[in-house]
């Protein structure tokens, strides 16, 4: 687990329990921001056994975390000559890293990024937990799971942080409902823990009982930690119950 003890004073900690290579990024992110930060990844992630389909059938890739990238395998390697539609810069950066060209950057999550598509069929590279998307009529898109994040339990050390007054940054629903699970496994009180959620989605997979429960503005981590700033300071946030 890391930390920045030294940065701005503030009422809680913020915890950022993604996997990595996000939790690097959000850290760092925060850091910058002069934020002070724990980081431990609650998920792991792994490789996934599959087989590229033939590329020719696609106009494009779409990729929604830079972990595929990382994960998939030697499968990646045939479909190289397709360009890659990614959300957020930090996706993109990977993917041109392990040699595809990127034609396309967006925020606010994978769905907004398929409202943009020129018509076409699109092969999206996924990890075993993922979203339905809803693409207009002239767009279809096959998905292939590259890689599955295990779920880890919540360590002795982040169970004491959490014993106290906390705030918890939330990237997905995924970890969302691991981490409401795990905590009521430890019998942590949800009423001392905020939490800092990147979209409403995530915000309503959580349920009831906790301090507060904030939605960033924006689907960007840059938004979702000037929203934890600001949770952590004053204790800003919408019920859980609401």
């Amino acid at each position: 687990m890391t930390n920045r003890p030294d940065a701005a004073c503030q009422l809680l900690p913020v915890i950022a329990i993604r996997p990595e290579p996000g939790l690097t990024a959000t850290l760092a992110l925060a850091r910058a921001m002069r934020l002070a930060i724990h980081g431990c990844a609650l998920f792991e992630g792994a490789p996934f056994d599959w087989t590229p389909p033939a590329p020719g059938a696609y106009a494009g890739l779409l990729a929604a975390s830079a972990a595929l990238f990382r994960l998939a395998g030697p499968g990646l390697d045939g479909l190289r000559a397709l360009p890659v539609h990614a959300v957020g810069q930090a996706t993109a950066a990977v993917a041109r890293a392990a040699g595809f060209a990127v034609t396309g950057v967006g925020e606010g999550g994978l769905e907004t990024v398929v409202g943009t598509l020129p018509p076409g069929h699109y092969l999206r590279l996924a990890g075993e937990a993922h979203v339905p998307l809803t693409p207009a009529p002239d767009v279809t898109i096959d998905t292939q799971v590259v890689y599955r994040m295990a779920a880890l339990p919540i360590p002795p050390g982040l169970a004491q942080i959490l014993a106290a007054p906390a705030l918890v940054l939330l990237h997905s629903g995924e970890a969302a409902r691991h981490f409401a699970a795990k905590c009521d496994a430890r019998g942590l009180d949800r009423a001392t823990i905020a939490l800092a959620c990147l979209a409403p989605r995530i915000a309503g997979v959580v349920g009831p009982g906790w301090a507060a429960v904030g939605i960033a503005p924006r689907r960007t981590d840059r938004a979702l930690l000037a929203l934890a700033g600001q949770m952590c300071q004053t204790g800003v946030g919408r019920p859980a119950s609401s």
